[in-house]
């Protein structure tokens, strides 16, 4: 017998409430814009697949089963191909049914169904072949090539207002593309000089594992000190705050961006903003690969490799890990709310296991000479 108080609605007006609820936290700041349109999506997606007009108590395991299905086979229009052995990518299909398991949760709390179809299904993502290599974790090798250049761009730039030539700008060798790029940087007028903002963003992300959301919405407020050290209020998911110090390199190149280099002319609703474009306002996230990218610019090309904000990421866990720094201070220092999700940002180091293998406890040498 059905409980008196089961809400026998449709799966159109079951999806219109929970969406009005997904815009609710975004308003709220309990979910971020971006991952709010990615529920929002699915759960239009959802709708079509499942039909509007049925009772999303009657949807059983097999209906789940069916629309995870009839998704994976469903064109992704932001690929020009297909997917080998499948249309979605695996990415795409888990997030797919994470979203469906955060409907039907919701809809179990409220009475909308009695039984959680989710936990009935048997079709599951098929697993991921790895991420890109963009977004893994750079060895000890490129990260420091990397942060490297960052240092020479903020080094190159403390000259104060000097703004001569060759200002904020690395030795190259006459002739080469970024003796080239130097020239052009050269010419630019002194409020659209972005030496030491690029650097900051590539040390920032590098060294704390900022999300990219996170970075691009920080502003200067989000910056105390507190017993002479520098503090990073980090606003991340789900409203949740933490407070992460600088590594004493980071805090100088903080120091000197908001001294001289952040600019005069600030576009207005910005003026709050710790990272500006050149032309005064906040940095749009999309930005930011093209920072990482002239930075890399800049790096030898032996220790040279592609990487995205979020392989950045990767690499201050695997990094921080890898040096034995304890496992729940790296956790907070990513914002991550259990350790299971931070064991998903450990990649693989090159000679790691090597190195494991010589040092093995079972054969060192018992103290005291016995």
């Amino acid at each position: 017998m059905r409980p008196a108080d089961l809400n026998r609605l449709t799966v159109q007006v079951a999806a219109d409430r929970y969406v009005e609820l997904i815009r609710a936290k975004m308003l709220t700041g309990a979910l971020s814009t971006a991952t709010a349109e990615v529920y929002a999506r699915d759960v239009a997606t959802f709708v079509r697949l499942a039909g509007e007009d049925r009772v999303l108590d009657d949807l059983t395991g097999e209906d789940v089963d069916a629309i995870l299905l009839a998704f994976a086979r469903k064109p992704d229009g932001r690929r020009a191909e297909p997917v080998a052995g499948g249309v979605q990518s695996a990415s795409s299909q888990a997030r797919f049914r994470r979203s469906l398991s955060a409907l039907f949760k919701h809809a179990v709390l409220t009475g909308w169904v009695q039984i959680n179809p989710m936990a009935l299904a048997t079709v599951t993502a098929k697993e991921r072949g790895g991420l890109r290599p963009q977004r893994r974790a750079l060895t000890r090798e490129q990260a420091q090539g990397l942060i490297g250049a960052a240092r020479d761009l903020s080094g190159g730039d403390s000259g104060g207002d000097r703004g001569g030539e060759g200002a904020g700008v690395p030795a190259e060798p006459a002739g080469s593309a970024s003796a080239g790029a130097a020239v052009r940087e050269r010419g630019r007028r002194r409020d659209q000089r972005t030496e030491l903002r690029d650097a900051l963003i590539v040390l920032l992300l590098s060294t704390m594992g900022p999300r990219v959301s996170e970075l691009v919405r920080a502003n200067v407020e989000d910056f105390y000190t507190n017993d002479g050290v520098r503090y990073w209020r980090i606003f991340g998911k789900g409203g949740k705050t933490r407070d992460v110090p600088l590594p004493g390199d980071v805090a100088q190149v903080l120091e000197a961006y908001l001294e001289r280099g952040r600019g005069e002319a600030v576009k207005e609703g910005a003026d709050k903003a710790l990272l500006l474009s050149w032309r005064g306002g906040r940095l749009a996230r999309g930005d930011v690969q093209a920072v990482i990218d002239r930075v890399q610019r800049q790096v030898d090309p032996d220790r040279r490799r592609s990487v995205t904000p979020h392989g950045l990421r990767h690499t201050t866990a695997t990094h921080l890990l890898a040096d034995a720094v304890d496992m729940d201070a790296v956790r907070r220092v990513l914002g991550h709310s259990d350790l299971a999700t931070l064991g998903r940002y450990r990649d693989e180091l090159p000679g790691e296991l090597e190195v494991a293998m010589r040092a093995h406890p079972l054969l060192r040498k018992p103290s005291g000479g016995r």
